[in-house]
């Protein structure tokens, strides 16, 4: 095998967070950021990992011995590293078995380097970015490689592998992914902004399912928002539409939407993204939308047009 390079997208899901799970479309946006990972052959029976945070410091690296995944060392969370060698050893079980698992060369090994272009606690997908990349550098189906070990709808894996916004819905558990032009006229008046902490997306699912019900009316409704969304032309309604779909989710977890937790003074419209209570939400404003947000503590505020790849 080639020394390679292997780059995957950072995601945003705009709409039907929680109920993408349930068969709701969802409209999704890949990112300007996102993570790289770069293999080259060694001649020792290793994998030697390395992986470099946005300001190209190491934030995690590990070695394993080939060809059984043994944990050699790690200098840093043993969690992340059981978590990265469950996700190889799964890469490793979908290598169809004539083909033969480039995991399990015995004479060569690889060090292995990754490189995000955001930072860790941002939320764009440091997890889906990496299960890609793997998928890719194995040759196999990255949606499988998720389902085996994270977990999830899988729209973020849409997201690593495409290039404008999508829609994405599973029917009947398969991905049904259409990339579609959402490009609104009043995308100079949105905005992201990071709520300070990473939001764990594995927990949101579990607790999700944990307090299911019959969501089918739930995601049929937030399929029309998303449908909605990317047809209207007007802000105001846009607007509309966001408070709606914030209603039916606070209805489904028991949260407070995020205007009401957090900028009740605000003077736009404000919708959680992805799982709720952490990572972006998206907002809708004007020019004095950076300055309201920083003085309520929230530095980092993204124009949308400086997030959509």
């Amino acid at each position: 095998m080639l020394d390679k390079t292997f780059y995957s997208n950072g995601k945003l899901l705009l709409t039907a967070e929680y109920l993408v799970l349930d068969g709701a479309k969802s409209l999704a946006i890949p990112t300007k950021f996102g993570q790289n990972l770069i293999v080259e052959k060694i001649n020792q029976p290793k994998i030697i990992w390395q992986s470099f945070d946005v300001k190209n410091k190491i934030w995690f690296d590990c070695i394993f011995k080939l060809p059984n995944l043994e944990i050699i060392s790690s200098n840093h969370d043993i969690e992340i590293s059981n978590t990265l060698q469950n996700i190889l050893k799964e890469a490793q079980k979908l290598i169809p078995r004539d083909i033969g698992s480039i995991f399990l060369n015995s004479k060569n090994g690889f060090s292995v380097k990754t490189n995000l272009t955001f930072p860790n606690n941002w939320g764009l997908g440091t997890s889906s970015t990496l299960i890609n990349n793997m998928a890719q550098w194995a040759n196999i189906n990255a949606f499988e490689l998720l389902n085996n070990s994270f977990g999830g709808s899988g729209y973020d894996i849409a997201c690593a592998q495409n290039n404008t916004p999508i829609t994405y819905q599973l029917t009947n558990g398969k991905p049904k992914i259409e990339a579609v032009n959402f490009n609104p006229v009043f995308k100079d008046q949105l905005y992201f902004i990071y709520l300070n902490k990473k939001q764990n997306s594995k927990e949101a699912i579990h607790n999700y399912h944990e307090n299911k019900i019959n969501f089918f009316a739930f995601a049929e409704e937030v399929s029309q928002i998303t449908n909605a969304i990317i047809q209207t032309k007007n802000i105001t309604y846009f607007e509309k539409l966001l408070v709606e779909h914030e209603k039916i989710i606070a209805s489904i977890i028991q949260q407070k939407p995020v205007q009401q937790e957090l900028f009740s003074d605000y003077f736009g419209q404000t919708k959680s993204l992805g799982a709720w209570g952490g990572d972006f939400i998206l907002a809708t404003g004007n020019e004095d939308s950076p300055k309201y947000f920083k003085n309520k503590g929230f530095e980092t505020i993204i124009p949308y047009q400086n997030m959509l790849l």
